[in-house]
């Protein structure tokens, strides 16, 4: 019998060869689809102003979605983390449940409160601002599905900063505001940016529910599915390509810059 640690294991053996299948079955599509598309067709697709104001549009609507929504979502988060209530469970189910119905359901859902016949639509509607069809309801889209992302990480992040730490500082002078922004958040700094990160993220590949709410002006994801739709595999191809590409390129330049960040706190 091989000593621990040493020699040949069969369950460590079985595990790498079922790690290998699973990075296989999610590396071998992408790769395949790399292999399939030809550069020159990348470039040429790459010059299409349709295909760049896409694909720049989907980037800084998810990123200012991002924004926008962590000035509530973070304190919720930190709110979720130190406070136990009645139906605190129920509200834990509620902020999960963008991850869990369908897309499409959830683009309908948001469709029902700004179109002109709701009442926030329709509010907005009388000042003369369409809702639906704008970068507003893209925005809205992309924060719905995303935002749990955010809010699990962050509170997450909270639940682990020393209540004791929180407690000192109130107990010496601190209001709530300074102890959240000068103890909490900076404590709790590398989850609320893994959040933000995978919440931007998630908004940039949603495709159900703004598809449901503004089809035009086009992301990418949707141009992805019009020129498949319209003009087969061959076509959709290298939008799909130059996405991925800025896409990963975009994520990773955020990971680097939230990592110096927190390496020089």
């Amino acid at each position: 019998m091989a000593a621990k640690g040493t020699g040949f294991s069969w369950f460590r053996f079985v595990v790498m060869v079922l790690g290998g299948l699973v990075l296989l079955f999610i590396v071998a599509p992408l790769l395949g689809m790399f292999i399939h598309t030809p550069l020159s067709d990348v470039a040429h697709t790459a010059t299409e102003s349709e295909v760049t104001n896409s694909v720049w549009l989907t980037i800084w609507v998810s990123m200012a979605a991002t924004v926008v929504f962590a000035i509530a979502a973070i304190p919720f988060a930190y709110f979720l983390a130190r406070n136990n209530f009645p139906l605190k469970k129920v509200v834990l189910g509620i902020i999960d449940l963008p991850v869990v119905i369908p897309h499409s359901a959830a683009g309908i859902a948001l469709l029902g409160i700004i179109s002109k016949q709701s009442v926030i639509g329709g509010m907005f509607s009388s000042l003369g601002i369409e809702l639906v069809g704008t970068r507003v309801a893209i925005a809205m889209a992309m924060a719905f599905v995303s935002i749990p992302f955010l809010i699990n990480a962050a509170r997450e992040g909270f639940a682990m900063v020393p209540e004791k730490l929180e407690k000192t500082a109130l107990t010496l002078g601190a209001s709530p505001f300074q102890v959240f922004f000068t103890i909490s958040l900076p404590l709790a700094w590398r989850s609320v940016v893994s959040g933000l990160v995978l919440m931007f993220a998630r908004g940039m590949s949603e495709f159900g529910a703004v598809i449901i709410v503004a089809y035009h002006p086009m992301v990418a994801p949707i141009l992805i599915f019009e020129r498949f739709n319209q003009f087969g595999l061959k076509y959709a191809r290298p939008v799909t390509v130059i996405f991925i590409v800025i896409s990963l390129l975009v994520f990773i330049a955020l990971r680097l810059i939230a990592n110096k960040k927190i390496k020089n706190d």
